[in-house]
């Protein structure tokens, strides 16, 4: 039974006592956990769960306060991050309820860098098919830099050294601290809408990671990327490495370096262009030489043309006469030929037959030829054709001449 003098709390009473002793007791605190379950409903805020071997704990962070964030938290990475706890009503869940987060061990610098790196890399932007060859002897080079410092003054300095009086064009911009990355921007957009400049140069000192991260963002990298001018990179030091490194046609270690790579020493091409012409002229004087030394031997071998004729005039008549004899040779053959193919047919001839005393027996009228004496009737009317002439007939009797001719006389 309850005392009478006992507080019997409601859910909604106990939570809120509950929440007042956790964020009394928790106003602040620093928690270090892995990250899961990570999302981001359409409100902005984010939502995950950070836990350890052990335990798990609800947390959030406010859009306000993500938006200040150097990288993007994902599930599996681990983060340190200043909170204060809290207890959600509705539900009578506590959670953490985070002002700051940083990557544990990694800077959040460094993990946007790696994070934006991973994902440009992905999409293409540092493959080696976009990148754009490096003119050999540009005629304007676009610089863009600060307008003060050493940086400047030193790619100046070794242009003219190397190659004087070419046209260096400076777009000057901030290239650090606020808006430094939107002046880079729309110093390569404007250089771009110009269309004048051969190769560019996106330069800076060296500096930490802070002062160089301008050069890592997106916008920066994908206006390089998005450039119909080939761009090189020279940010920092040679150790010194940034998005806009891997989204140039080229990455130079320093500035002065790109000042190197960007033109070639003029004295050294003097040099080159006269070892070529005095080595072109060597080889065009020894083909002329070579040439005449042909022409030479020719013309001693050339016959005069008068003499030339006489010889061709000569050839000709050898040829007539071979080709007459050939003819005459070819004519001959096919008489021959024609004469024996002549006698051939006049000894198969009717004519050739008749005239050895033989005729040719046909009917009358039809004029069929008699072969056999069972073919006419006695008292029927024969044709008998002779060489000279033709017999009409009236048979009167039949027999065998073969049995005559073998009787004797």
């Amino acid at each position: 039974m309850t005392d009478a003098s006992q507080k019997i709390y409601t859910i909604s009473q106990l939570s809120a006592d509950i929440k007042e002793i956790l964020e009394n007791r928790f106003p602040f605190i620093w928690v270090c956990g892995e990250i899961s379950n990570f999302r981001i409903p359409a409100s902005g805020h984010f939502y995950f769960t950070l836990k350890d071997e052990l335990s798990q704990i609800s947390a959030m962070m406010f859009r306000g306060q993500n938006r200040s964030l150097k990288f993007m938290p994902e599930d599996g990475m681990t983060v340190t991050g200043l909170g204060r706890l809290s207890l959600y009503e509705p539900r009578g869940t506590y959670q953490v309820i985070f002002e700051y987060l940083e990557p544990k061990g990694l800077g959040a610098l460094q993990a946007s860098f790696e994070q934006l790196k991973a994902r440009l890399s992905a999409e293409g932007l540092f493959d080696e098919e976009h990148k754009k060859p490096i003119p050999f002897l540009p005629k304007k080079i676009a610089v863009i830099t600060s307008p003060t410092g050493a940086v400047i003054h030193d790619i100046i300095n070794i242009v003219s050294r190397r190659f004087a009086n070419v046209h260096i064009e400076i777009f000057p911009v901030r290239v650090q601290g606020e808006g430094a990355a939107q002046e880079i921007v729309s110093a390569i957009q404007l250089m771009n809408l110009r269309a004048d400049a051969d190769v560019a140069i996106l330069a800076r000192g060296g500096g930490s990671l802070e002062d160089l991260s301008a050069f890592n963002t997106e916008m920066v990298s994908r206006a390089i990327f998005a450039s119909k001018i080939p761009m090189i990179s020279a940010v920092g030091h040679e150790t010194d490495f940034t998005i806009a490194d891997f989204a140039a046609d080229m990455r130079a270690p320093t500035p002065s370096a790109a000042a190197e790579l960007v033109v070639p020493l003029k004295d050294e091409l003097k040099r080159r262009i006269s070892e070529l012409e005095s080595a072109l002229k060597h080889r065009i004087y020894a083909q002329i030489e070579r040439y005449r030394h042909i022409l030479s031997d020719m013309s001693k071998r050339l016959i005069h043309p008068k003499k030339n004729i006489q010889m061709l005039r000569l050839k000709l008549d050898e040829i007539t006469e071979r080709l007459i004899f050939q003819m005459n040779k070819e004519l001959q053959q096919q008489r021959e030929r024609l004469l024996w193919k002549t006698d051939r047919l006049n000894i198969l001839s009717v004519f050739t037959v008749l005239s050895r005393g033989y005729g040719i027996v046909r009917t009358v009228p039809k004029a069929v030829i008699v072969k056999d004496s069972d073919a006419v009737e006695i008292g029927g009317e024969i044709e008998i054709l002779l060489e000279k002439g033709a017999l009409r007939c009236r048979v009167e009797g039949k027999s065998s001449w073969q049995n005559k001719l073998m009787k004797k006389p």
